[in-house]
């Protein structure tokens, strides 16, 4: 597989399974991984991954689940192209389909009500205050720059199958109105796991499972530890890295 400028191959410790990345651009973090390990995908499922990036959730829950087939979405070029490199350096084109488009025109991309779950790790930083290039792939990952929660929240629920389930992972400061967002297209919560970089830390990361349509009910998960010291994964996320 040829690389080009500041790429990398990288092994994800699964399947042996591997992925490009350019560290000059935006690598996959822990967010990704966490959520691939929340996600609960029925056997036979069709997945759509919004704001794939490089490709990682979905090549991750190829490994993880049984899943019939999987989409990621990515509106960045460089990064949809190395999404398509790397489902191909791991001879998945069978099973994983990336699609270069924007989030927010998700419903007109893909028949709606098609998809038996839907995975995002968007961007979690709302304003443009400070921000010098709104065009940086970086910048476009973690800030609101091309779309909102409310855009994500609101393909999805017209993506998503009757019945069909929601995972995403966001910053636990925004957890009210991801909460009003969700309810508001119609996509009841149904499990939330809390994600504590150390025991005495706050939290700085939350996993949301949601419905949609489904019943008022709520699951709260014991918290997940990321470190046991500096340095020092817990025994979960060592099981969720692979190693």
């Amino acid at each position: 597989m040829e690389l080009k400028e500041n790429e990398r191959i990288d092994d994800l410790q699964r399947n042996g399974y591997q992925i490009i990345q350019n560290s000059e651009k935006f690598c996959f973090g822990m967010d990704a991984v966490l959520l691939s390990g929340f996600a609960r995908i029925k056997q036979g499922s069709n997945v759509l991954d919004l704001g794939t990036g490089t490709g990682i959730i979905p090549i991750l829950l190829e490994a993880k689940t049984k899943a019939n087939h999987l989409t990621g979405l990515e509106i960045q070029a460089e990064s949809a192209d190395m999404a398509r490199r790397s489902v191909a350096l791991n001879h998945l084109e069978d099973k994983i389909d990336i699609v270069e488009g924007d989030i927010c025109e998700a419903d007109s991309l893909f028949p709606l009500a098609s998809f038996d779950a839907i995975t995002c790790n968007p961007p979690y930083m709302i304003g443009q205050h400070g921000l010098t290039n709104t065009g940086d792939a970086k910048t476009i990952a973690r800030h609101e720059v091309l779309c909102t929660l409310d855009d994500v929240v609101r393909v999805t629920s017209r993506l998503l199958k009757p019945g069909g389930n929601f995972f995403m992972v966001h910053r636990p400061f925004r957890l009210a109105e991801i909460m009003a967002t969700l309810m508001k297209y119609g996509l009841e919560p149904k499990r939330m796991q809390l994600v504590y970089p150390y025991v005495d830390k706050e939290p700085n990361m939350v996993l949301l499972e949601a419905n949609r349509g489904g019943k008022s009910r709520m699951t709260v998960e014991k918290p997940l530890i990321v470190y046991e010291k500096p340095g020092v994964y817990t025994p979960e996320i060592y099981d969720l890295y692979g190693y």
